[in-house]
């Protein structure tokens, strides 16, 4: 059945583990997303607040945009991946400093809270999502829960 359907249709189902994992971390951004306003905005003010929920977008739409490339990518070729994985980053990186680089000098934003938030929530969520991945090849992506696939040392206890 899914080698009728097109990567990007393949991606959209969420079928690819990138994709899987992607949205489990912008669900996780979004649940954070008013701690970290909040925070910001007792630092830096009402400023602070706004330049938080920027970057918090930044952040979101950049975990999304990789995703969306990589599973794009993935079934044509291995090289069209790794090619499409380093020059997205470039791109996303770039496009990144440019949102800041247009929003430097507006009223509402402050620099060290939009920084900040880039830099702690990229990291703070990849590191929160790494609790959850499962690295092998039977379950790529979020590691399945323990009602839908029992250990055998589990099934072998009476």
């Amino acid at each position: 059945m899914n080698e009728k359907l097109s990567p990007l249709a393949l991606a959209s189902a969420g079928q690819a583990p990138e994709v899987t994992v992607s949205r489990d971390i912008i669900r996780r951004g979004l649940i954070i997303a008013p701690l970290i306003m909040v925070i910001a905005g007792v630092i830096w003010g009402l400023t602070g607040a706004w330049s938080a929920g920027l970057g918090l977008a930044l952040v979101l739409m950049n975990f999304g945009l990789a995703a969306a490339l990589i599973s794009w990518a993935a079934p044509i070729s291995l090289a069209l991946m790794m090619g499409v994985t380093l020059f997205g980053f470039l791109l996303r990186l770039g496009l990144i400093s440019l949102a800041v680089f247009l929003v430097r000098d507006v009223s509402w934003v402050s620099l060290p809270a939009l920084g900040i938030t880039i830099i702690v929530t990229h990291l703070g969520l990849l590191f929160w999502e790494m609790r959850f991945i499962a690295a092998s090849l039977a379950f790529p992506g979020l590691r399945p829960n323990a009602q839908e696939y029992p250990s055998s040392s589990a099934a072998e206890t009476p």
